[in-house]
């Protein structure tokens, strides 16, 4: 693994992978949707749409034309603190695809034709994602626990915020963050370093040096809270959870073993009790999100609104026992085997190693290493994991729901008898 600056300021990380006969590339860019303001909401993520309308030499059916003639893959995503363009094709055809991939992100059109056109697919979009409650379900927990802040809000932006969006707005974004010292490119596969390092320093368009856009003030949480949105569905999608850690604590490892022992798997302790011994939800997880300086600590699942208080008051005992007793030495070293397990057959995909490295110095300004991680999690033990969960599931705990109208009330009042607060 090598890294490299740029000129312009642009970081490289690259993973020489010779017996592989393919490659990935993953563009990061430090801009998400935490970064707009309000009345642009959205903007990150109809960014990521626009850069794929075209460029000055290529047209979107060129593009796409392109990877498909080669059996290559091309696509995008917005999170909420960075955007990533990515591609993976065969070797042979990464020095053409790399190139293809710059041109898009560096070169983006950007025509307002376009922008009319594809404020109709977001707008189907989001469409799409308020037809899907156990995904609205998650950027309503996002509101009710950070609802004065741009972390609160949806991705995706709103009806209004998009059908406001003017073209002018759009290119400030472009201008002011897809800087070269605002991204990071991560290659891993059968390539030659050197030969990307040059032909890449020779792709990227030299643009006016604007200052490191600054991300604004850390949110705070708004305290514990409710919000139930009726939709008309079957079940009542669910997400309850307290304020968590950024990516930056150090206590990310016990949290990663707690969260494997708590909902992360099959065998984890929420799956076994509410799904296979009582039959109470299809589906049951729980899921630490981290940022750069927040994070939360949730619990999901999708139940029939008739069994909602045997569901709380079973998942309120399967909490205080982990609070009260912690965990047994069987299941950290089960949650260490796993969590290993699952890193290091990653590393068998260039996707997956690629992922790692941008996120990685993206995130820490370093390549966190799977065999690093792997160790840093074997040293957590029982006391640890006791210890996170004092600290962090003893918080009164906040409630989004996604459900038909005649069982919110239902489904509140057992959530307030069973974990409001948590004994």
């Amino acid at each position: 693994m090598e890294c490299w600056v740029l000129e312009g300021g642009m970081k490289l990380v690259l993973d020489e992978l010779p017996h592989v006969r393919s490659a990935a590339i993953g563009v990061y860019v430090r801009a998400g949707s935490r970064d707009e303001d309000e009345a642009c909401a959205g903007v990150s993520h109809f960014l990521e749409h626009m850069l794929f309308k075209g460029t000055a030499t290529r047209s979107a059916r060129d593009i796409a034309e392109f990877f498909e003639s080669v059996g290559g893959q091309l696509n995008a995503y917005t999170s909420k603190e960075y955007t990533c363009y990515y591609a993976r094709c065969l070797d042979e055809d990464f020095g053409a695809a790399m190139e293809v991939l710059l041109d898009l992100v560096f070169a983006s059109a950007l025509r307002e034709r376009d922008v009319a056109t594809e404020k109709g697919v977001v707008m189907e979009e989001i469409g799409l994602y308020e037809d899907t409650p156990d995904e609205l379900v998650h950027d309503v927990f996002a509101r009710v626990m950070w609802p004065s802040h741009p972390l609160g809000r949806p991705i995706l932006g709103t009806r209004a915020s998009i059908a406001g969006l003017e073209p002018e707005v759009l290119r400030s974004f472009y201008r002011h963050h897809y800087q070269p010292h605002n991204l990071v490119v991560a290659v891993a596969g059968h390539v030659d370093g050197r030969e990307v390092r040059e032909r890449l320093a020779g792709l990227v368009r030299p643009v006016e040096r604007r200052a490191v856009p600054i991300r604004g003030a850390a949110p705070v949480p708004g305290g514990p809270a409710r919000e139930l949105v009726a939709k008309d569905t079957e079940q009542v999608q669910l997400v309850v959870g307290v304020p968590g850690i950024d990516y930056h604590d150090g206590r990310r490892f016990a949290q990663m073993v707690a969260n494997s022992i708590l909902g992360g798997g099959m065998s984890s302790r929420l799956f076994q009790s509410i799904r296979e011994e009582q039959g109470l939800a299809y589906s049951v997880y729980s899921m630490p999100s981290s940022y750069s300086d927040a994070g939360a600590f949730a619990i999901g699942a999708g139940i029939s609104p008739e069994r909602a208080d045997e569901f709380f008051a079973l998942l309120a005992a399967e909490l205080s026992r982990f609070v009260e007793m912690g965990p047994t030495a069987e299941e950290v070293e089960r949650a260490h085997k796993q969590i290993k397990a699952g890193l290091l057959l990653g590393m068998e995909s260039v996707m997956t190693r690629m992922t790692r490295l941008g996120k990685g110095l993206l995130c820490y300004d370093r390549v966190v290493s799977p065999e690093e991680v792997a160790q840093r999690v074997a040293e957590v033990d029982a006391a640890a994991v006791h210890a996170f969960a004092h600290e962090v599931l003893t918080q009164e705990m906040s409630l989004a729901a996604v459900g038909p109208a005649s069982a919110l009330a239902e489904v509140e009042n057992a959530f307030t008898r069973h974990l409001a607060p948590l004994p």
